[in-house]
């Protein structure tokens, strides 16, 4: 028996998060254990209820997404972020998956789309909007590759799962597409949240683009 995921809701918004919870519910998997209508709000829930998830807007009053994210990934590493907003600025994009975020999604995305991402993030795999991928990449791609320093230097197999993971790959695909099993890409990637001092999947990819592990650009990851 699968089980629930436990959800918290971060908005300022109380018809989003009553739509959303009425969305989310539907579904037999997913609960909302609590709502926060600021920052300040959704870090001490999240302290208090552990989510599974938390769905965390930009724009709130007080503590701001970008800062309620960095401060719940420090203080609850197993909560994963996923960022619900009508903002796609560049700004807004590099500093929340940073911060640890594991997925980006627009508020224009259909509640299936939604529902599909907490079940992605939860299971550790990273979810970005189409149109905020192409704007990761676009931007990316613009950047000299750096140097990587040796305490990042990462393992030819490491960076081979890291780049089947920028491409949007689940563990189990990952496994199959190296002959390997899932729980060794879990080990994999333990290893390289460390060595990159990152605390999710997307934040492993941006940090070693960044420093030039993974080139990126307009067809992909190298």
């Amino acid at each position: 028996m699968k089980r629930e995921i436990r959800v918290l809701l971060a908005d300022d918004h109380l018809v989003v998060r009553e739509g959303t919870r009425e969305l989310l519910e539907r579904e037999g998997d997913i609960k909302v254990v609590a709502e926060a209508s600021d920052g300040d709000e959704a870090i001490r829930l999240a302290e208090e209820v552990c989510p599974d998830v938390c769905i965390m807007d930009v724009a709130m009053p007080g503590t701001n997404g970008i800062d309620a994210t960095r401060v719940i990934k420090q203080r609850c590493p197993d909560t994963s972020i996923l960022v619900f907003s009508a903002y796609d600025d560049d700004q807004y994009i590099s500093a929340l998956l940073e911060a640890g975020a594991s997925g980006y999604l627009l508020k224009n995305v259909r509640g299936a789309e939604l529902v599909q991402a907490v079940r992605s993030v939860f299971q550790g795999e990273a979810v970005l909007h189409p149109s905020i991928a192409r704007k990761v990449i676009g931007k990316l791609s613009k950047r000299p590759a750096s140097v990587p320093e040796a305490t990042d230097s990462l393992s030819d197999r490491e960076l081979e799962v890291l780049k089947l993971v920028a491409r949007g790959m689940s563990n189990k695909e990952i496994g199959r597409e190296l002959f390997i099993s899932p729980r060794t890409v879990q080990v994999h990637l333990a290893n390289i949240f460390t060595k990159l001092d990152a605390s999710s999947r997307t934040e492993a990819v941006f940090r070693a683009i960044k420093r030039g592990l993974i080139e990126v650009d307009e067809n992909g990851f190298s």
